[in-house]
């Protein structure tokens, strides 16, 4: 999917990739005890609605970091609307290649972002930000049976070829120093409510104007394929909540 359609795709919409208010609430429930002022990065917020979440929850700032320009912008307008843009940082900027200082954030956040550099590569990349004992809390696409449909590995084989399962990803994530808090996955709520039903709509919006865009065309119809992927795949794979300690 080229870059240009995958923003006018998602342009203006709630999320760019599985989540609900619910599940941020909840891993933040789980965290071990924070710092009184704890420094936070939100590393790929998108359009920010789990910096949102962060925010309220947290009552301090939020570096939230994107490197597309208009999600921050919507993340700013959203954060006016509701008294909170004292706390959000916007910053644009690669979160692949961050220069900032080794120990900088006591909390890491990364909902659905990790997916863009994989698993292990994301994991080691982000590692020297977090202070000693600093926490990370990050989703990740996830194996969650040995059960899985012809159409879903071919899918994802080609879409995410190194997605683990919760023991692989486990294992990775100790290896690259990090003790493993907790895990939990996300209800299916979590796909449909905020992400998938909202993106349908926008898709149908956008069925006349791909009609003269090849590479809307060809977004419109992976993403098609995707949504009708997980509506059959029984639970066979899904994000899952990681919540970690550098170690």
């Amino acid at each position: 999917m080229s870059a240009e359609a995958f923003f006018r795709l998602f342009s203006g919409l709630p999320r760019q990739g599985p989540g609900q208010d619910a599940s941020t609430r909840e891993a933040l429930r789980r965290l071990p005890p924070l710092p009184e002022a704890p420094r936070v990065l939100d590393l790929g917020c998108g359009s920010g609605r789990q910096t949102l979440v962060l925010a309220e929850g947290l009552k301090v700032p939020i570096a939230a970091v994107d490197s597309h320009a208009p999600f921050l912008a919507q993340l700013e307008t959203e954060a006016e609307r509701r008294g909170l843009r004292h706390l959000i940082q916007a910053r644009c900027a690669d979160f692949g290649q961050l220069a900032d200082a080794p120990g900088s954030y006591d909390v890491l956040w990364a909902e659905g972002s990790i997916y863009n550099l994989g698993w292990k590569e994301g994991l080691a990349r982000w590692r020297h930000l977090l202070a000693p004992a600093g926490l990370m809390a990050a989703t990740e696409a996830t194996w969650l049976t040995d059960a899985r449909p012809p159409e879903a590995v071919a899918f994802w084989k080609e879409a995410y070829p190194s997605m683990g399962t919760l023991a692989s990803n486990i294992a990775v994530a100790q290896e690259a120093g990090y003790q493993v808090l907790d895990t939990f996955p996300l209800p299916p709520s979590a796909w449909w409510d905020e992400y998938y039903r909202p993106l349908q709509v926008r898709m149908d919006g956008l069925r006349a104007e791909a009609a003269s865009d090849p590479a809307l065309a060809e977004a419109l119809a992976a993403t098609r394929r995707e949504i009708d992927v997980y509506a059959h795949a029984e639970g066979a794979y899904g994000y899952v909540f990681y919540l970690l300690r550098a170690s």
